[in-house]
């Protein structure tokens, strides 16, 4: 049975889940599975002490659920929102056939096989049209955008033409032929067709469009609400001083960059200590505020006992031993306090770990929550590995590049050298993550690999 039928056939039996989660006053009412457990039971071969890649971004993807909150922006606010409903072109664009180009209207049907002169009677330009009638063998001077006159369906771009002057030219033979030129009233869109569908992630492009329609406020779905916190006694914030064993935590800088990439709205909650109680009001705190909870650190097998009870005591979480490196540990789930639901991602407390689980478990599930509808992975490149990269079967690798251009002209990329997963300094030299499968082994210099450019993911 795949996670899809699994989801469908539990649909019915939420009563039991509900009552200790009841859905948030911030979040979508739309059904979940049943539980994790059941969703993770469904899977073909799962190994629980290596979960495979591929399996934990799939249970995520049945188990999220977008947020059902609506607001109309403007649209010079609308940048990076996501669409909350299909944008009906309310004007055909363009609105009228119009020139592509400089040149010259005409006739199609006076285009022949010979040289012919034409009659030149009238100039139209961009928001002032020639009002009178074109005959055969006569033509209108149009610059580009001005409205064909009528008659007309073909443009000559006037570098084509000969001997012109004001009051004639000289078309060549078959140097266009009938239509060209031309762009036809709603031909990029037509009036009553989807000029911007829903779920889609703005862009400037898209403001310009949405411009172009005359539309002045679009309806976006409210922004993610993320909180977020690190765990551990040993951390200290920017500004404090540096104790014996202690560390600057960074993934909270790392986790408000990329969720701010993301267009989140962010509750940075800190530093938070190793005393269960501590963690637990930390944990219903971010609850009532977020749609999300994102931590790290506290999720390994030594660290997370008392977490895990304390899980069991608000909600629906796993934690997992994920098949890959960096980044084995990871927790999941839903938690509530006080009739509000958050999703819960529990990242490993390493920085790179931070950083590839949050990009490649998180982010998706994020933006599905968003309501965007590219959610699927980032689709790799297949280039070339410069040099050998040791890997063995049984897990996926994700480990920092750097692609250039090789000394042949082609594409080419290297391991940017220690890949540990503290080595925070291997994401910031990196310029692309090169992803090696599960099944996958040691890699040769020369061998064609997968690599995720940050640009686009970052």
């Amino acid at each position: 049975m795949n996670l899809r039928a699994a989801y469908l056939l539990n649909e019915s039996n939420l009563d039991a889940l509900d009552d200790d989660l009841p859905v948030a006053a911030h979040s979508n009412a739309t059904a979940t599975p049943a539980n994790l457990e059941q969703v993770v039971s469904c899977l073909s071969d799962h190994d629980p002490n290596a979960m495979r890649v591929e399996d934990a971004q799939e249970v995520i993807r049945q188990f999220v659920r977008p947020i059902d909150a609506i607001e109309k922006v403007a649209i010079r606010s609308a940048l990076d929102r996501v669409l909350a409903a299909d944008i009906i072109s309310p004007i055909n664009v363009p609105a009228y056939d119009n020139s592509a180009m400089d040149g010259y209207a005409l006739r199609g049907s006076d285009v022949g096989t010979e040289d012919r002169v034409f009659r030149v009677v009238g100039t139209a330009y961009a928001g002032h049209a020639y009002d009178g009638g074109v005959n055969t063998g006569e033509c209108v001077r149009i610059m580009t955008g001005a409205v064909m006159p009528q008659g007309c369906d073909t443009v000559v771009p006037q570098e084509f033409v000969r001997d012109a002057n004001d009051t004639q030219i000289t078309l060549p033979a078959a140097a266009v032929k009938a239509g060209d030129n031309r762009r036809l009233a709603g031909e990029d869109l037509a009036t009553g067709s989807i000029a911007l569908a829903k779920g889609r992630i703005l862009r400037p492009a898209d403001l310009g469009l949405l411009a172009s329609l005359g539309v002045a406020e679009v309806p976006v779905q409210r922004r993610l609400r993320v909180a977020f916190f690190s765990t551990g006694d040993e951390l200290r914030s920017v500004g404090e001083p540096l104790d014996e064993g202690c560390v600057y935590d960074s993934n909270r800088y790392t986790l408000y960059g990329m969720l701010t990439r993301l267009g989140c709205d962010i509750i940075d909650m800190g530093v938070i200590k190793d005393e269960p109680e501590t963690m637990k009001a930390a944990f219903r705190t971010a609850c009532e505020n977020a749609d999300a909870i994102i931590t790290s650190g506290g999720v390994s097998v030594g660290a997370a006992d008392y977490t895990k009870q304390m899980m069991a005591e608000l909600g629906d979480v796993q934690f997992w031993k994920l098949g890959m490196r960096p980044g084995r540990p990871m927790a999941f789930g839903r938690i509530a306090s006080n009739g509000k639901s958050a999703y819960l991602f529990g990242l490993p407390g390493n920085p790179v770990a931070v950083m590839v689980t949050f990009y490649f478990f998180a982010r998706q599930a994020l933006l599905h929550m968003m309501g965007a509808s590219a959610v699927e992975p980032l689709p790799p490149m297949r280039v070339r590995s410069g040099a050998a990269i040791r890997k063995r079967p049984g897990r996926t690798e994700f480990q920092r590049g750097i692609l250039s251009v090789g000394a042949d002209g082609q594409q080419e990329v290297r391991i940017t050298g220690a890949q540990g997963s503290g080595i925070l300094r291997s994401m910031a030299e990196a310029n692309c993550i090169v992803v090696l499968g599960h099944d996958s082994a040691e890699v040769k210099a020369g061998d064609m690999v997968d690599v995720i450019l940050f640009n686009g993911l970052i």
